[in-house]
């Protein structure tokens, strides 16, 4: 993470897989969504583009279907902390149920409610499900984030990009 970052990815907390290599993202979940996002593995790697801050920092284990939910104590303690230097940050993106849930504690309602309800109307956040594979039913069940969504979201993220261009 940078204080010049335009972007920040708002996961859950990482996955086996990226607690053993220690780079978030790098598995396939990282490559959909760099793919979500209209990103190259370098763009989507360069701190000082884009910040990667999860709401968990360590794996939190597997549970009944997959991945526990991040450990609370480590948003608490840390993110406002680590964000509050970010003063170069654009957009922030959003990724599943938990980093939801922390961004927009007043609103009650569900992923796939906050991501169809264009999430172009909040000026700096984008709502997303999470990439990984284990959301395939999802995506198959709402091919509207697919055509609809996701081309704004490369737009979006692209244009906060060409900001800290300039």
């Amino acid at each position: 993470m940078s204080s010049s970052a335009r972007v920040l990815i708002a996961g859950q907390a990482p996955g086996r897989k990226v607690h053993e290599s220690g780079i978030p993202f790098d598995d396939a979940s990282g490559e959909r969504l760099r793919d979500w996002l209209g990103l190259s593995r370098e763009e989507f790697y360069d701190a000082s583009k884009v910040a990667i801050l999860p709401m968990g920092f360590c794996y939190p284990g597997t549970g009944k279907s997959g991945d526990l939910p991040p450990r609370p104590e480590c948003a608490e303690a840390w993110r406002q902390r680590l964000t509050d230097q970010m003063r170069e940050l654009r957009l922030t993106i959003v990724i599943g149920q938990y980093a939801q849930a922390y961004h927009m504690s007043d609103e009650r309602r569900s992923l796939t409610e906050a991501v169809k309800d264009d999430s172009s109307q909040y000026e700096s956040l984008i709502l997303i499900p999470h990439p990984s594979p284990r959301n395939n039913i999802w995506l198959a069940k709402n091919p509207w984030f697919v055509s609809d969504v996701l081309p704004t979201i490369k737009e979006r993220v692209r244009a906060a990009l060409i900001e800290s261009s300039s």
